[in-house]
């Protein structure tokens, strides 16, 4: 299994990931950049399987739509932010850029739990506190996990935007990410990949 981080967006710098392995290839946070992607996806010459949504926010979901299409594939979310997906205030697209964005609502909605998709299983877990329905995928086999905006290297998310919670933020972090083992590289919604032990021992919110 490997991962390749690709820096996307047109009003933010957002991390999209393609997370693949020999065969099939998972979509997470495909912000925007639909042209690149899709060249990216043609040179890894893997067959894409779904597009996994760490939450709705616009940087997080501009090119869904148009990879959807594109390859046919189901797309996952949490149900606490499907609406949004459809919703230019809930996913901050009409207030923060001008430019309302709808993207049609998810095929599947996310519980915490296992999943295998195209071969390669996971986990969901909830990180509620940057947005409601914020969730991390944890995969195993490559010891590492996405976090969206949830964790940072050196940060964490905001939590002044809607539905946003900062004692719920922290506490998602220690239970849920930080119950990891130290090794475990953390991929986030923006900025540089760090791992799990360099944030418990370095970030400023929990130290």
């Amino acid at each position: 299994m490997d991962i390749q981080q690709v820096v996307t967006g047109k009003w933010i710098e957002e991390n999209c990931y393609l997370i693949y392995n020999d065969k099939h290839l998972l979509i997470v946070d495909p912000g925007n950049n639909n042209e690149e992607l899709q060249s990216l996806i043609t040179e890894l010459d893997r067959k894409p399987v779904a597009i996994l949504l760490t939450h709705t926010h616009f940087d997080h979901i501009g090119a869904v739509d148009p990879l959807r299409e594109a390859y046919h594939i189901p797309v996952y979310v949490s149900a606490k932010e499907n609406s949004w997906l459809g919703d230019p205030v809930k996913n901050l697209s009409q207030d923060l850029t001008g430019a309302p964005l709808l993207v049609a609502p998810a095929d599947y909605e996310l519980e915490e739990g296992t999943y295998t998709l195209g071969e390669m299983t996971f986990s969901v877990v909830e990180t509620p506190g940057h947005s409601i329905g914020s969730v991390s995928f944890i995969f195993p086999d490559g010891e590492f996990v996405v976090t969206g905006d949830a964790l940072f290297k050196g940060s964490v998310g905001r939590s002044d935007l809607y539905t946003g919670n900062a004692e719920q933020l922290l506490q998602s972090i220690r239970s849920q990410l930080f119950t990891l083992p130290d090794h475990y590289q953390v991929y986030p919604g923006h900025r540089e990949p760090t791992t799990i032990g360099h944030e418990k021992a370095t970030n400023p919110f929990f130290n």
